[in-house]
């Protein structure tokens, strides 16, 4: 193997072992440099590691054990055309590199640009009436001519819905599903998920031939919130899961908006709720969108564009820092250690600098952003 598909199946193993959640994954790589450099360390070096315990160490003699099992799941997504892409990889969406719980690996299906322009994701309940149908199609259609990618969930309702109104209308649709990524769920959604494979596609945190657990449908739900620019709720009852993708990408800064309802009806008591608690903004139309994600038809959102700035007056200890920034404008601690490969200690201290300078901004969740 090269070294590039030598790291690959290093970080797919790191995936694989016991006791690594996300976040210890990132806290690996940002510590060692590389999940290969991590599996390579003599024991005493990994135990000074942050959140590194014995029994973790443990584990890590059994490096060959998880670095064959990761080659097996290379060979398994192969043969099911799946795309592996690991917290390393180029491809992996920059939107969810800036969350600290987000996933270290996505299985994919498709043809997915998971770092295009612009994201929008679309969620309600499960039991949607003819309205939050008919107004799940009509934002379709009015956002068409910003071509966003829409990004929802697969499920009965509201999910399935925006799925079939942007294959209605040419736009690319990404299911995050809460099953793994080789079992369509719900089965009756197939049809319309195999049309999705050509322009848009599936994504799972969950591996080919694992189990499904009810408990994954909630926690897929993060991945939606961390993907979208926006977050548009069109139904939802007091309690479910639309409210709950609602709450996390509250929580991810992320820009909310709430379809109003019928005040009698059961299934818009969460979108009044969000409303009235101001965790969302009133969804009247699309020049909400355009306002909120600086958006304009035939041209890319200026959130996106790279930033015109200059690396001249920056001195050569920012230098590293500021030249990861402009590369993605919103980073977060962990990741922009590992890039620039400066200690979280030195970096912390780097970046609180540049926040009095006026060039960045702290966000909630370690994160930090380039102020333009």
């Amino acid at each position: 193997m090269n070294t590039k598909n030598d790291e690959h199946l290093y970080s797919l193993a790191l995936s694989l072992i016991p006791k690594i959640g996300p976040s210890v994954y990132k806290n690996i790589i940002s510590y060692s440099g590389s999940a290969q450099n991590f599996f390579n360390l003599a024991p005493g070096k990994a135990a000074k590691i942050p959140r590194i315990g014995s029994k973790l160490l443990e584990l890590l003699r059994q490096k060959n054990q998880y670095l064959a099992q990761a080659e097996k799941l290379i060979l398994q997504a192969e043969k099911l055309n799946v795309k592996i892409l690991t917290y390393a990889s180029t491809e992996f969406p920059k939107r969810l590199k800036s969350i600290e719980d987000s996933p270290s690996v996505l299985f994919v299906k498709g043809n997915i640009d998971l770092n295009a322009n612009r994201l929008l994701g679309i969620v309600g309940t499960r039991n949607a009436t003819d309205y939050g149908k008919t107004v799940t199609r009509k934002i379709i259609e009015e956002v068409a001519p910003f071509q966003p990618v829409i990004v929802s969930g697969l499920a009965y309702g509201i999910d399935i819905e925006a799925h079939r109104a942007a294959l209605q209308h040419d736009l690319p649709t990404v299911a995050v599903m809460g099953s793994p990524i080789d079992k369509i769920y719900p089965y009756q959604h197939k049809n319309t998920a195999e049309q999705m494979l050509e322009t848009g596609g599936l994504i799972s945190e969950f591996r080919p031939g694992s189990d499904m657990v009810p408990g994954n449908f909630p926690q897929r739900n993060r991945i939606i919130a961390g993907l979208s620019d926006a977050l548009i709720v069109v139904e939802a009852a007091k309690k479910g899961g639309a409210l709950i993708t609602a709450e996390i990408a509250f929580s991810y800064n992320k820009e909310i908006f709430a379809v109003p309802g019928n005040l009698q009806s059961p299934y818009s008591e969460g979108c009044n709720q969000l409303i009235k608690t101001m965790k969302a903004n009133i969804y009247l139309g699309t020049k909400d969108l355009e306002e909120a994600l600086s958006w304009s038809k035939g041209s890319e959102d200026q959130e996106n564009q790279p930033v015109a700035f200059s690396l001249e007056n920056i001195s050569d200890e920012h230098r590293p820092i500021i030249a990861a920034f402009l590369e993605n404008p919103e980073q977060q601690i962990d990741q922009l250690s590992w890039i620039t490969n400066i200690p979280i200690s030195m970096l912390a201290s780097s970046l609180l600098q540049l926040e009095f300078m006026g060039l960045i901004r702290s966000l909630p969740g370690k994160t930090y952003k380039l102020v333009k």
